[in-house]
């Protein structure tokens, strides 16, 4: 079990940066304060979504990848599950079933993927939930099917930290989980800025996007855990392969990570809330600095590592991210909408495209079901949305 909490080290000044051509090894596998968060803040511009990003590295695999087509199509297939609390992660059980996490009641919920039923596996002890912390996301152990282990990242009175659950469903509902075992901890928390995002990688190691709980000073202090996307082994180690030996920190200079994906090629990208300006989707290279508080955005000198795309604040605020069909998918909070994103590499190969405006109000997560499919939670019942009365709800999708 991984634990270390360490005083801020503060910044003052918001500077632009330069552009840093980013080449994601194939040795990654061994590897909002004026909030964009999803607090409606006023932005401050009017600029359209940008393309700039960094190079394209070529593929680890050494074959030939496809460019998607610039236009892709996305069809909501049919409402898996309505009437959800506050629901924040989702993960696959790999029967059709889905697991939901509620950020304020902290319970997971099972839902029947033919039928929409909901089963309560029981409430996760020791989450304080407040702001935007609470019962966050949540992953299934690479070996679920021998261990039925869930992990949760969660918000508790001192910290957020990641533990590890046993799911026995032969068990009364509400009393299907075990005691939660905690494999990490001492990651800053706050009202504000409190990460999240959860994902086991291809490479089986455990990786988690933090925030900066609204001190802006962590981002670029290597030895905080805050605005950092972390990699560990599933007990909570500093993964093998790590750029900082000894370290969990695997990319720095984030705001506050809300999504984590990889596509075909196990390239990793995680999405960003901005500030006032702009909100990004960035491929991630091992070590490499994103540039919080000193950038926002694309921008031209500083040395850091430049987003792949970004958004103005009002059309985005990016939450959970998913691959499919060779673009990256990134569902918007205050944008109400879904963000398609075609990928050459890791840039964008066409302007971002986006679905479902308005129609379903915030959305929270998108998780890959498998195909041309996706799953899609709505967030409009955490105090920030306009719930209609069946929300919140799950959704299947195709996409082109």
């Amino acid at each position: 079990m991984y634990d270390r909490q360490n005083p801020p080290r503060r910044r003052d000044e918001i500077v632009q940066r330069r552009a840093v051509p980013a080449v994601l090894a194939a040795a990654a596998l061994l590897l909002t304060a004026g909030c964009s968060s999803d607090d409606g803040a006023p932005p401050e511009k009017d600029a359209a979504a940008s393309s700039a990003g960094a190079a394209a590295p070529s593929s680890p695999s050494g074959k030939a990848e496809e460019t998607p087509p610039a236009k892709g199509s996305v069809t909501v297939v049919r409402t898996v599950a309505t009437g959800l609390a506050g629901p924040w992660g989702l993960a696959p059980v790999g029967d059709g079933d889905l697991l939901v996490s509620s950020r304020d009641e902290a319970t997971l919920t099972r839902i029947d993927g033919k039928t929409g039923k909901t089963t309560e596996l029981g409430e996760v002890p020791g989450v304080a939930a407040e702001g935007e912390g609470g019962l966050l996301g949540i992953a299934l152990s690479p070996d679920f099917a021998s261990d039925h282990m869930i992990y949760a990242y969660f918000t508790s009175a001192s910290d957020n930290r990641i533990v590890r659950m046993l799911y026995n469903e032969r068990k009364p509902a509400g009393e299907q989980l075990g005691a939660p075992d905690t494999v990490f901890r001492g990651i800053p928390k706050g009202v504000i800025h409190n990460g999240g995002r959860i994902a086991f990688g291809p490479d089986r190691m455990l990786y988690a996007g933090t925030g900066e709980s609204g001190d802006t000073g962590l981002s670029q202090d290597k030895e905080s855990l805050g605005g950092k996307i972390l990699r560990m082994t599933p007990d909570g180690e500093p993964a093998p392969g790590n750029p900082f030996p000894g370290s969990p920190v695997y990319s720095y200079g984030h705001r506050n990570v809300q999504g984590l994906a990889w596509d075909r090629e196990q390239r990793l990208f995680a999405s960003e809330f901005g500030q006032n300006t702009w909100d990004e989707l960035n491929a991630i290279a091992p070590g490499d600095n994103y540039g919080w508080p000193e950038a926002e955005g694309h921008a031209d000198e500083g040395g850091f590592h430049n987003p792949i795309a970004q958004w103005s604040t009002e059309d985005a605020s990016p939450s959970g991210i998913a691959y499919a069909e060779g673009s990256v998918w990134m569902a918007g909070l205050r944008g109400e909408r879904l963000w398609r994103i075609p990928l050459k590499g890791t840039e964008a190969s066409a302007k971002p495209q986006a679905f479902l405006e308005e129609e379903y109000g915030r959305l929270r997560t998108v998780v890959a079901a498998g195909g041309d499919r996706l799953w899609l939670v709505t967030s409009n019942t955490d105090g920030r949305g306009s719930p209609e009365p069946q929300d919140d709800r799950v959704l299947e999708l195709r996409v082109s």
